[in-house]
């Protein structure tokens, strides 16, 4: 059974009650952060995953663990309380009918949607000059397009119901972002473009939704191990040069993000709104 490493919060508070959907949830921070959910206490969790052999291998093995830890009769689970639901949703994301099938399967089976992470995204590496317009086009489809579609259709189911008994908001909105809205990238000149669209989508949100009762927020995560840079941090080099350009001496983990995450959805943050979490271990403010 795996373990949710680091999670930054403790407990089994933060998310009672309250309902949770994650995109690209099967592996990396987006397994992170659907698992600290189920440790805080959501009731129900609406998984997104892409679709392949290997995706489907792992989103049904999350769904057992999840289930098998907190749902009911689960062993880390509360006494009288309800335990943690968990369904699967399956699709490109980079498609609209993917972000709108996220959104009603998680209504149906739940009834309301208290919490929406968008966290699904691809970032191939390539210099500028070797750039096709091909994978220009695929990586906003993906990190951009796809982001709003599930965003849009999150935003408007949320204000359709009534707030939270707890939080009294109708809903909350996490974006995950990137360092790289803040820097560029010399191999990331078709990435960086969405990470900081993405950054500023969130802040006009924020600014169009509050008076509904919606909060959005972003979380920026510095460089995390995930399958995403798997190959990039392979080189040992590049490697150890991204550690000792980190303040705390390590890379970030999955998580590190996770922590953050739940703490913009909880009601620990709730007088944040359009703000950008920077979650990577100092990088940033180090200039060495």
């Amino acid at each position: 059974m795996s373990t949710l490493s680091n999670p930054g919060i403790a407990g089994r508070d933060l998310l009672v009650g309250r309902t949770l959907a994650c995109t690209g949830a099967s592996r990396g921070i987006g397994r992170a952060i659907v698992l600290a959910a189920a440790a805080q206490g959501a009731t129900g969790i609406c998984m997104h995953y892409l679709g392949d052999e290997e995706t489907e291998r792992e989103a049904s093995a999350l769904q057992q663990e999840i289930e098998g830890r907190w749902g009911d009769g689960g062993s880390e689970g509360r006494t009288g309380e309800a335990g943690t639901k968990v369904v699967l949703v399956k699709g490109d994301i980079g498609l609209e009918e993917t972000g709108q099938a996220i959104i009603d399967t998680a209504i149906q089976r739940f009834g309301r949607l208290d919490v929406f992470v968008s966290n699904a995204g691809i970032c191939q590496f390539s210099k500028f000059l070797d750039l096709t317009p091909e994978l220009w086009h695929k990586t906003q489809q993906v990190n951009l397009n796809g982001a709003f579609y599930a965003l849009s259709a999150a935003a408007r189911a949320m204000s359709a119901q009534a707030p939270h008994p707890q939080s009294g908001t109708r809903g909350c909105i996490v974006a995950v972002s990137s360092i790289s809205a803040l820097v560029g990238g010399a191999e990331q000149c078709h990435y960086t473009p969405t990470k900081a669209a993405l950054k500023s989508l969130i802040e006009s949100m924020a600014c169009s939704l509050g008076p509904l009762g919606i909060r959005c927020n972003c979380v920026l995560p510095g460089t995390i191990r995930t399958a995403i840079n798997e190959e990039d941090l392979s080189n040992d080099g590049k490697r150890e040069y991204m550690e000792k350009r980190t303040p705390l001496g390590r890379l970030g983990n999955p998580g590190d993000i996770a922590g953050a995450t739940i703490f913009l959805a909880s009601d620990l943050s709730r007088y944040m709104q359009g703000s950008s979490v920077l979650v990577d271990g100092g990088m940033f403010v180090n200039l060495q």
